[in-house]
């Protein structure tokens, strides 16, 4: 079997740059998985007097991380680059931590997905920089829409969770 050719995706942009690039996104695209789990796995263990508006709150949340991971996924390769391959890679390199307990109490719950939701806007702001320094222009304005909405999702939660 022969060796397979390298990617040759057609792009104006230095080469080294897009990698510095495809890196913080591929970076990102892990802790947007490694959230969207968080969020879906808070989603299912949701309880309380507020079950159902936190219920679908999350869901709503879960839906919209999902929808802009094939997006970043999709700006690694227009810039010639490889992604994500499996739960494996995404596991090297997520940042956000997983949470395996077996009761998160529904206050704790929205705090940690509100300063998860932060730390993504963290490795976006990472990505925004990156693409700044290649002149990717295009990854530079893409990232603006998913680091508003991080913060929107963080703003919810924070005020979801206020005592009244």
């Amino acid at each position: 079997m022969a060796n397979p050719a390298p990617l040759a995706t057609p792009t104006d942009l230095n080469r080294n740059d897009t990698k510095s690039v495809a890196d913080a996104l591929n970076s990102a695209l892990a802790d947007s998985y490694a959230l969207y789990l968080k969020t879906k796995n808070f989603h299912w263990h949701v309880s309380g007097p507020h079950f159902r508006d936190y219920h679908l709150l999350l869901d709503d949340q879960a839906t919209e991380i999902l929808g802009a991971t094939d997006e970043i996924a999709e700006r690694v390769r227009k810039i010639g680059n490889t992604t994500l391959r499996s739960i494996g890679d995404i596991a090297r390199r997520q940042t956000i931590k997983d949470n395996d307990k077996d009761f998160v109490a529904p206050a704790d719950m929205l705090a940690e997905l509100r300063d998860d939701n932060l730390k993504l806007v963290e490795s976006f702001r990472t990505v925004k920089d990156a693409a700044d320094a290649a002149k990717d222009n295009a990854t530079s304005g893409i990232v603006d829409d998913w680091t508003d909405q991080a913060e929107r999702r963080a703003w919810f939660l924070f005020e979801a969770s206020r005592k009244a």
